[in-house]
C-alpha cells in the first residue's frame, strides 16, 4: 500500500544511519572548502540557507562535541531544529539545505554548498484518502473531515516532512486543530517504512500559517 511506502521510521532505518555520518556529501560542489560566511544578498536561496544551516551545526559540535553528531544527523536533531531556525526568510527559502548544513557542521564535515535545491514539495491525495477511511474506523471522522490537502515536503533523499492542511484558520490553535493533528500522527505511527524517514507533521492553514507541529 502507497502508505506503507512512504510512512517514515526510526526505528527501521536508525541502526544503519550512522553510516551517513560518512556520506554528508551527497549532491554538494566539488570547489574550494572555506568556512562559512555571511550569505550576500544575491546568492541562491541554497547557499544562504546552507551558510545558516552550517553555523549551527558548527555551534553545536563547539558545545555537544562529537557525540552531537548522532543526535542531530541519526536521531533528527537537524530537522527538527529546521523548523525553528533563524532566520525564517533564509532557512524556509530550502530548508533542505539547511539540514544538510547544519548535519555538515555538526559532524565536523568541510563546507560543501549543495549544486541544486535540495527542498521538494509532493502533493499526496492518496495519503489523504487513506488518512480519511481510518479516520471513519476509528471514531475521528469528523476531525479528518477538516483536513484538505497532504504535502510531502523532500528534504534531501531520505528526510521529509508531511504538511497537512486543514480547515483552520490562525485563531483555532486549540482543540480542534490540536485533536487534528493527534488523529494524524496516530494513523501515520501505525506503520514504519523503509524508504524515507518522516519527522514532522506540520499542521497548515489554507493560507499555509503552521498551526501545531507533532512529532512522526
Amino acid at each position: 500500500m502507497r502508505v506503507t511506502e512512504w510512512r517514515g521510521g526510526r526505528r527501521a532505518w536508525a541502526p544503519a544511519a550512522l553510516g551517513l555520518l560518512a556520506l554528508l556529501t551527497v549532491s554538494c560542489d566539488t570547489g574550494a572548502r572555506r568556512p562559512a560566511s555571511a550569505a550576500r544578498p544575491t546568492a541562491p536561496a541554497r547557499v544562504a540557507a546552507y551558510d545558516a544551516g552550517w553555523r549551527t551545526g558548527r555551534e553545536i559540535l563547539d558545545s555537544g562535541g562529537k557525540g552531537a553528531a548522532v543526535r542531530e544527523v541519526v536521531w533528527g536533531g537537524c530537522v527538527r531544529r529546521s523548523l525553528t531556525a533563524r532566520p525564517r526568510e533564509v532557512v524556509d527559502r530550502d530548508r533542505g539545505a539547511w539540514v544538510l548544513g547544519c548535519r555538515h557542521g555538526v559532524a565536523g564535515a568541510g563546507h560543501r554548498r549543495p549544486a541544486r535545491p535540495l527542498t521538494r514539495r509532493e502533493p499526496d491525495p492518496g495519503l489523504l484518502a487513506d488518512f480519511r477511511s481510518w479516520a471513519a474506523r476509528h471514531g475521528a471522522k469528523d476531525s479528518a473531515s477538516r483536513a484538505t490537502r497532504v504535502v510531502l515536503v523532500h528534504l534531501g533523499d531520505r528526510d521529509y516532512d508531511v504538511e497537512l492542511t486543514g480547515a483552520y484558520d490562525a485563531g483555532d490553535r486549540a482543540a480542534g486543530a490540536a485533536d487534528l493533528a493527534d488523529a494524524f500522527a496516530e494513523w501515520w505511527d501505525g506503520d514504519d517504512g523503509e524508504t524515507g524517514v518522516a519527522w514532522n507533521l506540520l499542521l497548515l492553514t489554507p493560507g499555509g500559517e503552521r498551526l501545531v507541529t507533532r512529532d512522526l
